[in-house]
């Protein structure tokens, strides 16, 4: 369930919708993201477009980028390349070398950074930051 703090914060930015979009919907099953999860209600409530600006980063709206891009290629390259698990998910385009994934089965979030960071984290010597989507986007949107 996404926090109340989550959703006031769209609500004010006008990214908020009680409507469920039947294409975003397909979306968030096609991926395995539980819709009542605070990671799907967030995707298919709140939008801003293709992606979501805070802290001088771009976090994709991940229906949009599967509708309207290569998402679902992305996401297998980015595992590919990365070696990463197929249980996470790319947040963002990881253009600088570091970026946020998402554990569809956790619900974790991980800031990784290629090098000994990522090394690290697929050995199981670093474990995500955010133990949930909620306390991420808390602190992505600086609302902590």
């Amino acid at each position: 369930m996404l926090s109340e703090k989550i959703v006031t914060h769209c609500k004010k930015k006008g990214w908020w919708s009680d409507d469920i979009a039947q294409p975003y919907l397909d979306v968030i099953l096609d991926l395995g993201i539980d819709p009542s999860s605070a990671c799907g209600q967030f995707y298919l409530h709140a939008e801003d477009g293709p992606s979501f600006l805070s802290r001088q980063r771009e976090l994709y709206h991940i229906c949009w980028f599967s509708i309207n891009s290569q998402y679902k290629l992305d996401i297998k390259r980015t595992q590919e390349r990365l070696h990463m698990p197929d249980d996470y998910l790319p947040l963002d385009s990881f253009e600088a070398g570091d970026g946020f994934f998402y554990n569809r089965n956790s619900g974790e979030v991980a800031a990784v950074k290629t090098g000994k960071q990522l090394h690290d984290f697929l050995l199981g010597d670093m474990q995500p930051q955010w133990k949930n989507f909620n306390d991420f986007l808390e602190w992505y949107f600086e609302l902590n």
